[in-house]
C-alpha cells in the first residue's frame, strides 16, 4: 500500500460508530445482520482495531491489500473479497478469502472452482440497468447459479451495489435483490454501505459492506464497493 494512502484509526472511536451502527440494527427489529468492516485504503491498524472492537467480518477490495493484511488477521477472523474479481488475481488470495461477494462472470466461478474446494460466493446482481455497475442480471442469474452448482461452487446467496446519488433507485434495488434471494431460496443479502445501510436494513439485508461510517474518511478517492 502506498504511504501516502495509509491511515491510522482510533478503537474508541470505531467503538463508538459501531454501536450506533448496531443501536440502527436493534432499532430495524433486525438479529441477522453481519456488519462487513471495509478497510481497504487504510493500513493494518483498521484490522487490528476492527477486531479489537469485536467486529470478525473483515472486507477488502484489492488483492494486493489483502495480500499486505493477512498476518493481522487473527484466527476467527473473515476477510470477505467485495471487489471487482480479476481471474489472474484469485491464485494469489484464494487461501485468505472466507466469502467472495462480487462474483459476476462464469469464468471467475470456474475459477474459484479450479483452486479452491466448495467455494463460498455471492452473485452480484444488477438489479437496475447501470452500466457503471457489474453484475448480472436478473434474467442471468438462473444460468449463473446452474453453473455454480454444476461446479460445486457453494452459492450463500447475493450482493448487488445501491445506485449513488439516487435514493428511490436505491431502495428499488435492495428490493429487487431481496425478492430475487427469496425466489431462489438464498439466505445472504450482502447490501448497504455507508451512505445507504439503512435503506438496506430495511429491505433485508444480512450483511453490511461498512467503511467510512466506522473508520472515518479514506485517505485519496472512494472506489469500490465499501
Amino acid at each position: 500500500m502506498n504511504a501516502d494512502r495509509q491511515m491510522t484509526v482510533d478503537d474508541d472511536v470505531v467503538a463508538t460508530r459501531l454501536a450506533e451502527v448496531r443501536a440502527n440494527i436493534e432499532a430495524s427489529g433486525r438479529r441477522d445482520v453481519r456488519v462487513v468492516a471495509v478497510t481497504k485504503g487504510f493500513d493494518r491498524s483498521a484490522v487490528d482495531s476492527a477486531q479489537r472492537v469485536g467486529l470478525t467480518d473483515i472486507g477488502e477490495n484489492y488483492a494486493q491489500e489483502v495480500e499486505e493484511k493477512a498476518s493481522a488477521v487473527a484466527a476467527g477472523t473473515n476477510v470477505h473479497f467485495i471487489g471487482r474479481i480479476q481471474r489472474n488475481k484469485v491464485r494469489k488470495i484464494i487461501d485468505h478469502i472466507a466469502l467472495w461477494h462480487s462474483v459476476a462472470r462464469p469464468e471467475i466461478i470456474a475459477e474459484l472452482a479450479k483452486r479452491a474446494e466448495r467455494p463460498r460466493v455471492l452473485i452480484q446482481v444488477r438489479p437496475l440497468e447501470d452500466p457503471t455497475k457489474d453484475g448480472v442480471r436478473p434474467d442471468e442469474l438462473e444460468s449463473m447459479l446452474d453453473a455454480a452448482v454444476s461446479l460445486g461452487v457453494k452459492v450463500e446467496g447475493l450482493m448487488t451495489i445501491g445506485i449513488f446519488g439516487d435514493s428511490n433507485a436505491t431502495k428499488e434495488c435492495f428490493a429487487e435483490l431481496t425478492r430475487l434471494a427469496d425466489q431462489f431460496d438464498l439466505p445472504e443479502r450482502s447490501m448497504g454501505m455507508s451512505g445507504d445501510y439503512r435503506d438496506a436494513l430495511e429491505a433485508g439485508a444480512t450483511m453490511l459492506r461498512l467503511g467510512s461510517v466506522l473508520f472515518g474518511p479514506r485517505p485519496g478517492p472512494p472506489q469500490g464497493n465499501g
